[in-house]
């Protein structure tokens, strides 16, 4: 079965230099191109593709917002966004995936990981570029990057579900998990279908962002 993709990107030759590194790929089809923000989500809406690509900066409407629209909380039948652009910024970072995406990918980052991440939304999974997760551990371990949890409140997690999030938090795979804290995989999955259905979290991008907001990674990972 074939991926189909929007690309949103107000630069014809990033679209197209997009377009060419996923149509190379015999599962993945560009179905849609957009210059900017409403008309992204427009075609989004109209074309209903498995994955969006959006950059950040558009004319308009920008990248989050698009984002927010198509997949944010309490969107009917949201949308699996990945935020591809420039500007590694951390702001730009925190906004993306607080506002629904399930990917945030570096255009510098090489055409594997845009398809390594086109790949992974499509099956409800999550990518972040590395130097990204780096960046956003950072931003939000300094206490006047990112609200705290309110004091005293408990979390809903047992403690091994907590070392699950944590490593979710810092890019470890289902596999390294397993490997990391000695059980099996079938485990890891078990654990993450039980801390999304407790946090209300939709994949492992709002599991990261929850572990990441209440300070559950103390470093890089």
């Amino acid at each position: 079965m074939t991926i189909e993709v929007l690309i949103a990107d107000d630069q014809a030759m990033i679209r197209r230099g997009l377009r060419l590194i996923l149509e190379d790929q015999p599962d993945i089809t560009v179905t849609g191109e957009a210059p900017d923000g409403a008309a992204a989500m427009a075609m989004a809406r109209a074309l209903r593709p498995d994955v969006c690509l959006v950059d950040i900066r558009m004319p308009g409407v920008d990248g989050i917002e698009v984002t927010r629209a198509l997949a944010g909380p309490g969107v009917p039948d949201p949308m699996k966004v990945i935020v591809v652009t420039t500007f590694d910024l951390d702001e730009y970072v925190y906004g993306a995936l607080r506002g629904g995406a399930v990917g945030f990918v570096l255009k510098d980052a090489g055409p594997a990981l845009l398809v390594e991440a086109v790949r992974a939304a499509h099956k409800g999974e999550a990518l972040v570029s590395p130097s990204v997760t780096l960046r956003l551990l950072r931003h939000l371990n300094d206490p006047a990057a990112a609200p705290r949890s309110p004091a005293g409140r408990s979390t809903p997690l047992s403690g091994r579900e907590i070392e699950v999030v944590r490593a979710v938090a810092r890019g470890r795979t289902n596999q390294e998990i397993a490997s990391e804290l000695f059980i099996s995989l079938s485990t890891v999955k078990s654990h993450l279908s039980g801390i999304q259905g407790k946090l209300g979290a939709r994949n492992r991008t709002e599991i990261a962002v929850w572990a990441w907001e209440h300070r559950l990674v103390g470093g890089a990972p």
